[in-house]
């Protein structure tokens, strides 16, 4: 397997203000370009009218493949809602280099600063990137796991003096979720994580809840807990977990101005793909 080449900015942004009355949010890619290559191609067929991708975290592809698997299929960008699993010791420096800026590092592959505000249809967006790692005893730090993943409580800050959203993208789940299969995985336990990591799990948690509650979203999507469903707050708030590559659940197209998800089946998703 070649080594990806570096992460270089190769434009910033500061304000993002995009038309797109539909986009497609696409959960844990996790590097695999093949799954991308699918979701894109299925996305044509299923939803030609949608040009932008809203990714949610765990993304970790080499940008050079992004653009190669994204070729043709009708794709103009994507903006990557940072998830815990991703090269920061790549990222960071771009980001003290650049701060608050959105940063192109491919073609079509632009990441969102923590936090970064969007205008997207007309609607306000919030995207507050980052997550715990669950899974950092099985990871060497500097090599796979870097403490930067955190979501700080400088970040919770910055998100709350924004003000108010009317969409929440974030790679953690939010505390107290409505979504069942996720209050599900976090109660079972099922993959054995150590208590260490499951205290600073529930703490990046109380985080995303505290801006969530805060800024009050009509919807909250995110990835990172490989468990789709959706669920729906005691007062209205809503939100949608998605899958991982190959998983059901882990694209959807979003209606801007309605903010409701429409989520295509695993089968639909390949056979648009002509796979």
């Amino acid at each position: 397997m070649r080594t990806p080449p570096p992460l270089k900015a190769l434009e910033v942004e500061p304000t993002i203000a995009l038309p797109d009355q539909r986009v497609a949010v696409v959960g844990d890619v996790q590097g695999n370009f093949r799954w991308l290559d699918i979701v894109a191609r299925s996305i044509r067929t299923l939803a030609p009218d949608v040009t932008t991708i809203l990714q949610l975290g765990d993304w970790a592809m080499d940008p050079d493949t992004t653009d190669e698997s994204l070729d043709g299929t009708g794709i103009e960008r994507i903006y990557v809602t940072l998830g815990n699993h991703e090269p920061w010791d790549q990222i960071t420096p771009m980001f003290e280099a650049n701060p608050g800026c959105a940063i192109r590092v491919s073609d079509i592959t632009w990441i969102l600063p923590r936090p970064a505000r969007l205008t997207i249809g007309g609607r306000s967006v919030l995207s507050l990137g980052g997550a715990a790692s669950v899974d950092r005893a099985w990871r060497q730090e500097g090599i796979s796991w870097w403490p930067d993943e955190e979501i700080t409580r400088q970040h919770v800050a910055a998100a709350i003096a924004g003000g108010p959203a009317d969409l929440m993208l974030t790679h953690e789940s939010p505390a107290r979720t409505p979504v069942r299969a996720v209050r599900e995985i976090l109660r079972a336990n099922p993959m054995g994580f150590p208590d260490d990591a499951r205290r600073d799990s529930a703490t990046s948690r109380a985080r995303v809840a505290k801006v969530w509650n805060i800024v009050y979203p009509e919807l909250l999507i995110h990835g990172h807990m490989h468990a789709p469903g959706g669920g729906q707050t005691e007062d209205g708030l809503r939100v949608a977990s998605l899958g991982q590559d190959g998983q059901q659940g882990s694209l959807g197209f979003l209606d801007m101005q309605t903010l409701r998800i429409e989520t295509p089946s695993l089968r639909q998703i390949r056979e648009a793909a002509g796979r």
